[in-house]
């Protein structure tokens, strides 16, 4: 009877564990939304910056190459200093790293903003903006689990993900009539100032915190690296978690091509800064609409167990495209594909569970590193290939490919749950 009895309560106990936390729970935490505004305030002015750029490459050189080569410019610097740059997040105090990359980037794009500076000097400025991100992104990352524990996490990170993605779903969609009205230059002056509000938001609403390592002697930026780099390609999960978040290289490689893909769908009706705005808004309007429902409607153990279906979905949709549909179909397309991404919610919450907190910001920061390069170089190739073979194939071309990936990666991961869970769960409570 007594057993009985412990049996139900740890039932009862699990349940509690499992319900589904609400928004404004998440939202009445000071420090998360000092996170949350930071990060909305300073994404807004980044796709300003991002649909200026792609519109005024593609009037000046008609080529989707060299605006893909202009966009992918945004990612690809992650591969050279992410990886090590990633580790300040665990050598130094979070909230520290944060604010310093955001006044460091806010002087950066400040100097981009003065209409005398040389393109190859833009083009370096804007590489040093993107390299920062990665410090930023992991601080952030490894900050949010301390802020917020449990299903708070994964409701919070969901929550964050859908400002993102509304964000550049508003930015894109709205960025061209903005950039008409206001310029570029004053674009990159907004974005500036975005940087420091965040900075300052930052200050004001988030706690300090000592450095997630050791004291005493600290390892070097090298062995860090190396560290971190054992612990995520040296777990079956962790690395399966981590392809699963790499897989957006293929579903991301639209918005890189969306220009000349607008060209492509021009009839006379809508102007192609318009098109273009509404492809590259698309994917993020499916992506908020899909975290808020695998948020809000589907259990914890639930999302786990859809996460492989989810990432198919990301990328089925996308081969629509190779019977070259009209407007209304492309973009039915594309909001499906980004809600099939919200399944990253899941890659994401599963991922901090096994990290340990010491490790954390050197583990997201080579994620984040890889995100992006995976990103970059999809975007590059899909450059490539466009001026080749036309938008259109090349985008089926990239749903085709990244929906086989995602069914073995579905399998792997099936594969992997599988397994005992013992080795799981010391990573788990820490």
């Amino acid at each position: 009877m007594g057993a009985m009895r412990t049996r139900r309560l740890s039932g009862r106990h699990r349940r509690a564990r499992e319900r589904q936390v609400t928004y404004g729970e998440v939202i009445a935490v000071k420090e998360f939304r000092a996170l949350w505004y930071g990060q909305g305030l300073s994404l807004l002015g980044d796709q300003l910056a991002q649909v200026a750029l792609a519109v005024l490459v593609y009037e000046r050189t008609r080529s989707p190459l060299a605006t893909a080569a202009v966009y992918a410019l945004t990612y690809l610097p992650s591969i050279a200093g992410g990886p090590l740059l990633a580790g300040l997040a665990d050598r130094f105090a979070r909230r520290g790293v944060m604010v310093a990359c955001d006044l460091i980037r806010a002087a950066l794009v400040a100097i981009m903003a003065l209409p005398f500076i040389p393109f190859p000097v833009l083009c370096g400025l804007v590489f040093l903006v993107v390299l920062l991100s990665a410090p930023f992104s992991a601080a952030r990352a490894a900050l949010l689990p301390e802020v917020l524990e449990g299903d708070r996490y994964v409701v919070g990170s969901a929550l964050q993900n859908m400002t993102n993605q509304a964000v550049q779903m508003m930015g894109f969609a709205a960025g061209g009539a903005v950039i008409a009205t206001m310029g570029p230059y004053r674009a990159l002056a907004l974005d500036a100032a975005t940087f420091v509000g965040s900075a300052l938001i930052l200050l004001a609403g988030v706690r300090r915190r000592p450095a997630a390592g050791q004291d005493g002697d600290k390892p070097s930026m090298w062995k860090m690296t190396a560290a971190g780099a054992r612990l995520v390609f040296g777990d079956k999960k962790l690395r399966t978690l981590v392809l699963f978040a790499w897989l957006c290289g293929f579903y991301i490689l639209p918005e890189g091509i969306a220009v000349p893909y607008a060209v492509e769908l021009y009839t006379g009706v809508l102007p192609i800064p318009v098109i273009t705005g509404l492809l590259m808004a698309a994917m993020p309007t499916g992506t908020v609409l899909g975290a808020f429902l695998f948020s809000r409607f589907v259990s914890p153990p639930g999302r786990l167990r859809l996460m492989g279906w989810m990432a198919m979905l990301s990328c089925a949709p996308l081969i629509v495209t190779a019977i070259r549909p009209p407007l209304e179909v492309v973009l039915a397309a594309w909001v499906l594909s980004g809600i099939g991404g919200a399944y990253q919610l899941a890659a994401n919450a599963a991922f901090v569970q096994r990290v340990p907190s010491e490790q954390r910001g050197q583990a997201f920061g080579l994620v984040h590193s890889g995100l992006m390069a995976v990103q970059g170089i999809g975007i590059l190739a899909g450059g490539y290939a466009a001026e080749r073979l036309g938008p259109e194939p090349v985008v089926a071309l990239a749903g085709g490919a990244g929906l086989m990936a995602a069914a073995v990666l579905a399998l792997l991961w099936t594969e992997s749950r599988s397994d005992t869970p013992s080795r799981m769960r010391p990573r788990a409570a820490a």
